[in-house]
């Protein structure tokens, strides 16, 4: 069975921000709303976990703190 490739983080944050632009447009029916609500959480969680991953590996990558790098040089800019 072939396995299907995961999206990337990059587009998962994108779909994110057109879900929040969208809601924040404020022209959508309370169903249109919820199930868009409802998209952009799970997509907020996958972000998250991604994100968390990353982390891990940079850690691992860097066991004693010898990267230089701080969770502020990690995040990401809006």
């Amino acid at each position: 069975m072939a396995k299907t490739k995961e999206p990337s983080f990059e587009q998962l944050f994108s779909e994110l921000e057109q879900t929040v632009s969208k809601l924040e447009a404020g022209d959508l029916s309370l169903d249109e709303s919820l199930v868009l609500f409802q998209r952009g959480m799970e997509l907020a969680k996958k972000c998250t976990e991604m994100l968390e991953r990353a982390e891990l590996r940079v850690k691992e990558l860097a066991p004693h703190g010898d990267s230089g790098l701080t969770m502020t040089d990690l995040e990401i800019e809006e």
